[in-house]
């Protein structure tokens, strides 16, 4: 099959059959659009059609780009993709976007869980307590980070070195030691989400080495930036590519 034929074929197993709305008010722009994001980037790479959906969902979370944040829920649930996977996904956000866009977020997620009559609340992933959320949260990322959180520890000063303590119990503690996802995928998709926020460059190359201590390799990385590009475009993608070009010296 050609790019047409393939792109039409991963559109329908995404979105079933039907016709995008654009179609008929900016069919050029359309066909650009569906042969470009669902043949020539759906196909590079080595990720699953799981991992390019949770991918999908947290960086138009990001965005904040609601109705096709909507649209990509029910892609995800015809990917396979389980409630609790989607919904661990949109929380992960939440330490880089903030609470309100997450909770903008949560609201599309659960207003397409109730149509398709799927129970709310999920299934409760937290494996944490007020007593060692702290501890916990330290751990992970020390695997995540492993001799730079250490320094990172070292060079705060010490008026905001409650961050440093916010970082540990509440992003790590909080949210990465939630089952629902693994910590491969939960790295993966925390460096999409601060490649689609811009102006990251610092916590980005952190992320991309945290990818590599976790066992992503620089091709994952890639493909996963890669996959990116249609929601946040180029400038972005190109920035993060060059992150990842510098932690990871190119072969």
């Amino acid at each position: 099959m050609n790019r047409i034929e393939k792109s039409e074929e991963k559109f329908k197993q995404l979105f079933g059959e039907g016709v995008p709305g654009t179609h008929a008010t900016d069919p050029d722009f359309q066909d650009i659009l569906s042969y470009f994001i669902f043949w020539e980037v759906f196909y590079q790479g080595n990720l699953d059609d799981k991992q390019r959906e949770l991918i999908t969902l947290v960086v138009l979370a990001t965005n904040q780009t609601l109705p096709q944040l909507k649209a990509y829920v029910s892609a995800a649930l015809n990917v396979g993709l389980t409630p609790v996977e989607i919904k661990e996904a949109v929380y992960q956000c939440a330490p880089y976007i903030g609470f309100p866009k997450t909770l903008n977020a949560i609201n599309e997620v659960n207003e397409v869980f109730k149509a398709k009559n799927i129970a709310l609340p999920v299934e409760s992933q937290k494996t944490v307590d007020e007593d060692n959320r702290f501890q916990k949260g330290l751990a992970t990322q020390g695997e995540i980070f492993r001799d730079g959180i250490k320094k990172m520890q070292e060079s705060a000063p010490l008026n905001p070195k409650h961050m440093q303590e916010f970082l540990s119990a509440f992003c790590f503690g909080d949210f990465y030691t939630r089952n629902g996802l693994d910590l491969k995928t939960r790295e993966l998709l925390t460096l999409c989400i601060i490649s689609a926020l811009g102006g990251a460059e610092g916590q980005v190359k952190a992320h991309v080495q945290g990818n590599i201590n976790v066992g992503n390799d620089k091709g994952t990385v890639i493909t996963a930036i890669t996959h990116c590009l249609p929601y946040m475009g180029f400038p972005r993608t190109l920035n993060t590519l060059a992150c990842v070009n510098e932690i990871i010296p190119k072969n």
